[in-house]
């Protein structure tokens, strides 16, 4: 069997202990079908001891900088200490220190202004990344050649990934999950963590409008029932009918619920359908796609495409659950 997949998560000063938490929980429950872990998530600081923390407690990391040495994956989660960083834009010697000892090519996730940091160290120079929506302009202002995107939840620009804030981490997590393994390890850890399975990386992490009034009709009957026929067509109009809605206040109503519009949703469930399809059975490609709604192999393919930037082939080959190939 190989070796776990190696997380070491770098604890700086003044951290959120929400955000630290959040790579353990996520990788920390990722499981092969023999229940063995796949992630081995290790926490380090740029000196072993006491980290203070935004709350009123501190946390004592037992391992120095040294253990990024050791790390396929880094996740520098937010600080509100960073000091130069945040200021200036430039590293400290102890934290420049620390960081020299990543080995090239190894991932590196940000999780808010976490990305201040790898910013600061010219990992995201001439790159699309995201921040805190309410940090984004001083981000911009602070590191013009980095691409910020402030509209997203998360970016995924290969090996180096950046979150929103807060929660988004727990998607960007989530995401490389999927990506590592497949959308039924992702899944499950979903459950057991009782969170959403998937929110797109380009869905809005920000919306600057009131909280739409409580109302007793929502879009939730309406998702429902698109979820079981989704290897049907399914038109605006008839999801707006099932709510008693007109299709105009069916869309407005359905943004402000889900962040996305009713066909942006259709689709990303339509994916998701097709990717669990694809690891789980030996069907062939012609019928994922028609199972998932999207009639033929070649919409499938522009589809997942895309969404994941793999085509149906390359998907189902590599995350197949031991299924023999039939496609």
């Amino acid at each position: 069997m190989p070796k776990p997949h190696r997380v070491v998560v770098l604890a700086l000063p003044g951290l959120l202990p929400f955000e630290l938490g959040i790579p353990h929980r996520i990788f920390g429950r990722a499981r092969d079908p023999e229940g063995r872990p796949l992630y081995e998530i290790v926490t380090c600081a740029t000196a072993a001891g006491p980290v203070e923390t935004d709350a009123d407690f501190a946390v004592h990391v037992e391992h120095g900088p040294e253990a990024l040495a050791t790390a396929d994956t880094v996740v520098v989660p937010a600080s509100y200490e960073l000091g130069p960083v945040y200021e200036e834009g430039r590293l400290t010697g102890e934290l420049a220190a620390a960081l020299g000892h990543i080995r090239p090519g190894t991932r590196l996730v940000a999780i808010c202004t976490g990305g201040y940091v790898l910013a600061a160290a010219g990992h995201l120079d001439g790159r699309p990344a995201t921040t805190h929506w309410a940090s984004a302009e001083h981000f911009q202002r602070l590191f013009p050649t980095v691409r910020v995107d402030a509209d997203v939840l998360f970016v995924d620009d290969g090996d180096v990934l950046t979150s929103a804030g807060v929660a988004a981490g727990i998607d960007l997590c989530l995401h490389l999950v999927r990506r590592d393994h497949g959308s039924a390890v992702a899944n499950d850890v979903a459950r057991r963590t009782v969170v959403p399975p998937h929110r797109d990386g380009g869905q809005a992490q920000y919306i600057a409008r009131p909280v739409p009034e409580t109302r007793t009709h929502t879009t939730t009957a309406a998702r429902a029932w698109a979820l079981a026929r989704l290897h049907e067509p399914v038109q605006l109009r008839d999801l707006a009918e099932r709510e008693a809605m007109s299709v105009r206040t069916f869309t407005r109503r359905f943004r402000e619920e889900v962040g996305l519009s009713p066909g942006q949703w259709l689709t990303q469930q339509r994916v998701e359908r097709a990717r669990h399809l694809l690891e789980t059975s030996d069907l062939p490609i012609d019928r994922v796609a028609q199972d998932s709604g999207f009639g033929t192999a070649q919409s499938l393919r522009v589809h997942l495409m895309s969404a994941i930037g793999v085509t149906p082939t390359a998907y189902r080959r590599t995350f197949r659950l031991g299924l023999s190939s039939s496609s």
